[in-house]
C-alpha cells in the first residue's frame, strides 16, 4: 500500500508552522516493519492478498466514478477524521487524504474514543457528478453528510440531518434520479427484545440537502424476528436491472457477525429477505483453523469496469483465541449471484481467503515504512487522539518537535502524540528520539495505544532522580513500569533509539545503548486487543511527548 506524502489539509499543516522554543521533544526518525510470516503474503500478478488495507480501517464503504474507485473506513475519536483512499483494480489503495480535516468539520472534545466517527458511506451521484460521504458523530452530534465534486481536492463543511436518527446511515441513488437515505435506527414500537433493531428509510431532496418526509421501516429486527436476529446495521442498497438489493450486518460485531441480504421490486420497498442467508459469515468455523478470519461483515458492493460484482468488508485476523491487537481491517472478495439472483460475497462454511485472483491485481509483499520530516507536513498515515486545539508539533530541520504539555494519554483530551495503525501482529517500530527531562512528570518516547486504560509506553523519563527509560503498561486503567534501565552518562544530552517488537501476544523494548541493544522489558500485550479492551478500535503506535506522564511503579 502506497502512502502518499502530501500536506494533512488545515489542523495538523497549522501544527507544522509553528516554531517550538523551550524543552521539546526531537524525533529524528520513525518507522514501521512488518515482521512475521504477515510479511511474506504472495508476491505475484493477477493475485492479491487479504486484508486489503491491513491494520485498524473498519466498516469499509466503496464507491466507482469512471475507472477510479474511492474508499473511506470509520475513524472515531481519532483526528483527521474518514481517511479515503483512491485505486483503479480495488486492491491496490494509495491514501488521498481524509474527508474531515480541520476542526471546523470535526470536534472530537471530550468524546470517547470509540464514539466519533461511525461508519462513513461514501456514494457518487451522477444525476449532478457529486460525491456524498455520510457518517455518524456519535456523542457528537448525530448525522451529517459532506460533499465533493472531486475527492482528491477537499469536502463541504457538514450538513446535519436532525431528522435522521439511529447510526450508519447510506445515501441510494436510484437509476431515475430519486435519492433515498437508509439507516439503523429504533424499530416501529416498543423493542420486542435487547438489540431489536430495523432498517429505515427517507426520501432525498438533492436540490434541497435535506431529508422530505417521514421516514419508513423496510427491515423489522433482521432477516427472521422469531430467532431475536440482533444489530441490523450498515445497511446499503443497489439497483441491478429491475431488483433493488438491500445488504445489512447482522448479529452485532463480535465473532457472530454477519453479513444479509434482502431484495425488492421497488426501491421503497417492501424487503424480504434473499434466499441464501448469511451471505457472509465466519461463525459457524472450527476456532481451530489456521489463517483465521473472524467477525467478517459489515460489507459494501461496487461493480468494477469489466461489470463484475466485488464487496469490502471487515474481519479480524487473531493471534490467538480472538485476541487480535490491530482492530477490524478491511477485506476484498468477488460477488457471486446464485440461482435466485441472491448476491453471495462468501458461501457459508468457506473461510475466508488470504490470497484472491483478481485479472489486474500485483500482490507485493508488505514492506518497511519510514516517515519523512524533511516535509512540509506529516503523511496522511498519521493521526492525533482527537482534534488538536493548539500548535504542539512542528517539523524543523528534518525532525518531528513535540511539545511536552500537561496532557497524558491516559486523559480524555487530545495529548500530544502522532501515530500509525498497528497493521500486523508482528511488526517493528522505531524511533529515533533526543529528550532532557527535568521531573518525573516529564515523559517522551513511543506508546502502544488502545485506549486510554489500555497502553503501553516506552520512553525517557526521570526516576528516583535519575534520567531512565521505562517502559509502562496501563491495563484497565492499572498502570505499572514493566522494566527500568538508568541512561548511560555517555548516551545523555544525544539522540536514543527506542524499538518495539511485536510478537503478537508479547512486545519487547530494546534500546539501543553505547554497548549495543539492550532489552528494556518483554511483556504481555494482550490487554492491547479490542477483545480484552473493548471498543471498536485497534492498536495505534505513534511518538509521544508529556509534561504530566508520571510512570506508576
Amino acid at each position: 500500500m502506497n502512502h502518499q506524502l502530501r500536506p494533512i489539509p488545515t489542523a495538523l499543516l497549522a501544527l507544522a508552522l509553528i516554531s517550538c522554543t523551550g524543552r521539546t521533544a526531537v524525533f529524528h526518525s520513525f518507522a514501521y516493519e512488518p515482521g512475521g510470516s504477515q510479511a511474506c503474503e504472495t508476491d505475484g500478478r493477477h493475485v492479491y492478498a487479504n486484508p486489503i488495507l491491513p491494520g485498524f480501517y473498519p466498516d469499509p464503504s466503496v464507491c466507482r466514478r469512471d475507472s477510479d474507485f474511492y474508499l473511506v473506513c470509520s475513524s472515531f475519536a481519532y483526528y483527521p477524521g474518514i481517511p479515503i483512499f483512491r485505486s483503479r483494480n480495488l486492491a491496490d489503495w494509495q491514501q488521498i487524504g481524509h474527508v474531515l480535516d480541520s476542526p471546523a468539520k470535526l470536534n472530537l472534545d471530550g468524546i470517547r474514543l470509540s464514539g466519533g466517527i461511525y461508519a462513513p458511506t461514501i456514494r457518487y451521484n451522477p444525476a449532478n457528478g457529486m460525491f456524498y460521504v455520510i457518517t455518524t458523530l456519535v456523542d457528537g452530534g448525530g448525522n451529517f453528510f459532506v460533499k465533493t465534486d472531486d475527492p482528491a481536492k477537499g469536502w463541504s463543511d457538514p450538513i446535519w440531518l436532525p431528522d435522521v436518527g439511529g447510526i450508519d446511515p447510506s445515501f441510494f441513488f436510484a437509476d431515475n434520479g430519486d435519492a433515498y437515505i437508509v439507516h439503523n435506527d429504533a424499530p416501529q414500537g416498543t423493542p420486542r427484545y435487547d438489540g431489536h433493531r430495523a432498517i429505515r428509510m427517507h426520501r432525498f431532496d438533492v436540490e434541497r440537502d435535506c431529508t422530505v418526509g417521514d421516514s419508513w421501516v423496510i427491515v423489522d429486527g433482521g432477516t427472521d424476528l422469531r430467532p431475536e436476529p440482533i444489530w441490523i446495521e450498515g445497511p446499503h442498497i443497489y439497483q441491478i436491472g429491475d431488483r433493488f438489493y438491500l445488504l445489512a450486518a447482522e448479529g452485532g460485531t463480535g465473532s457472530d457477525h454477519s453479513e444479509v441480504a434482502f431484495v425488492s421490486t421497488a426501491a421503497e420497498g417492501p424487503y424480504v429477505q434473499c434466499g441464501v442467508n448469511p451471505i457472509l459469515t465466519q461463525r459457524d468455523l472450527s476456532p481451530y483453523r489456521s489463517s483465521k478470519v473472524t467477525c467478517t461483515g459489515h460489507a459494501d458492493m461496487v461493480r468494477d469496469t469489466d461489470g463484475s460484482f466485488w464487496a469490502v468488508f471487515l474481519g479480524c485476523r487473531p493471534y490467538v483465541d480472538n485476541l487480535y491487537n490491530t482492530g477490524r481491517e478491511t477485506f476484498l472478495l468477488p460477488v457471486s449471484f446464485v440461482a435466485d439472483g441472491t448476491p453471495v460475497i462468501l458461501p457459508q462454511g468457506e473461510p475466508v481467503p488470504m490470497v484472491v485472483a483478481k485479472r489486474n491485481a500485483e500482490a507485493r509483499p508488505q514492506a518497511r515504512w519510514e516517515a519523512r520530516f524533511d516535509t512540509t507536513a506529516l503523511s496522511d498515515r498519521f493521526v492525533t487522539i482527537r482534534t488538536p486545539r493548539t500548535r504542539w508539533h512542528s517539523l524543523h530541520d528534518g525532525a518531528l518537535r513535540l511539545e511536552p504539555r500537561p496532557v497524558s494519554v491516559a486523559d480524555v483530551d487530545n495529548p500530544s502524540f502522532v501515530g500509525v495503525r498497528q497493521q500486523q501482529a508482528c511488526f517493528t517500530a522505531e524511533a529515533s528520539v533526543e529528550f532532557e527531562p527535568d521531573t518525573d512528570d516529564d515523559f517522551a518516547g513511543l506508546v502502544c495505544f488502545q485506549n486510554e486504560a489500555a497502553y503501553l509506553a516506552f520512553g525517557i523519563t526521570v526516576v528516583n532522580g535519575r534520567e531512565s527509560v521505562v517502559v509502562e503498561k496501563n491495563d484497565g486503567g492499572r498502570r505499572s513500569i514493566e522494566g527500568l534501565m538508568a541512561i548511560d552518562d555517555r548516551a545523555k544530552g544525544r539522540p536514543l533509539t527506542l524499538r518495539i517488537a511485536g510478537g503478537g501476544a508479547a512486545y519487547s523494548f530494546v534500546l539501543q545503548t553505547p554497548d549495543g541493544p539492550r532489552t528494556v522489558a518483554t511483556t504481555d500485550a494482550t490487554h492491547l486487543s479490542t477483545d480484552r479492551a473493548g471498543g471498536f478500535v485497534g492498536t495505534v503506535i505513534g511518538m509521544y511527548a508529556s509534561s504530566k506522564h508520571k510512570a506508576r511503579q
